[in-house]
C-alpha cells in the first residue's frame, strides 16, 4: 500500500511540475524569418534585413533628415498581416509620436528612412507585440507596415 501511495505520489509531483512546456512562452523566430522571407520572394522585394530580425524596403529614399531612436516623428502608414488583412492605418496626414513610445521595430525600422522617405518595415514579433499580441494582433504576428516619413519634428 505504501509504495502505491508513493508512486501516486511521484505522480503528481511530476504532473504538476511547473517545467511543463506549456509554461514557457513559444519562440516564433524561427516561424517569423520563414515567413518574412517567404513574403519578401513572394513579393520580389529588395529588403535589408538586420541583426535584430527586422527587414525594411526604402521606394523612395528622401531627402530630409533621418530621425534617431529618440525623436519624435510623423508618420503615414498602414499596417497588415502577411496575409494582407489590414489591421490598423493612419490617414495620409500621419500620426506623431516620440520613437521612444512605439514598438521595437518603429524605433528601430524608421530610423533607415529620411524625411520624405517611404518604405515598408517588415517586423518580427520579437520587435512587435510579442507571444501575447494585442488586440486585434494575435501572439507570435509578424507584422507589415506601409511607412512615409511625413518629418521629424
Amino acid at each position: 500500500m505504501k509504495s502505491l501511495f508513493f508512486t501516486f505520489f511521484i505522480f503528481l509531483l511530476i504532473s504538476c511540475n511547473s517545467d511543463d512546456a506549456d509554461d514557457f512562452p513559444k519562440d516564433y523566430k524561427a516561424e517569423n524569418d520563414a515567413e518574412i522571407l517567404a513574403y519578401i520572394a513572394a513579393n520580389d522585394l529588395d529588403a535589408t534585413g538586420t541583426g535584430s530580425g527586422l527587414y525594411y524596403v526604402i521606394d523612395t529614399p528622401g531627402t530630409g533628415t533621418q530621425p534617431t531612436t529618440t525623436d519624435n516623428v510623423t508618420v503615414a502608414y498602414k499596417g497588415y498581416f502577411s496575409d494582407g488583412t489590414v489591421f490598423d492605418q493612419s490617414n495620409a496626414n500621419g500620426i506623431s509620436f516620440s520613437l521612444q513610445q512605439v514598438i521595437a521595430g518603429w524605433t528601430e525600422g524608421i530610423t533607415y528612412f529620411k524625411e520624405g522617405g517611404s518604405g515598408i518595415l517588415l517586423i518580427p514579433s520579437s520587435l512587435g507585440y510579442g507571444n501575447k499580441g494585442r488586440s486585434s494582433i494575435p501572439g507570435g504576428a509578424v507584422l507589415i507596415f506601409d511607412i512615409a516619413l511625413i518629418s521629424v519634428n
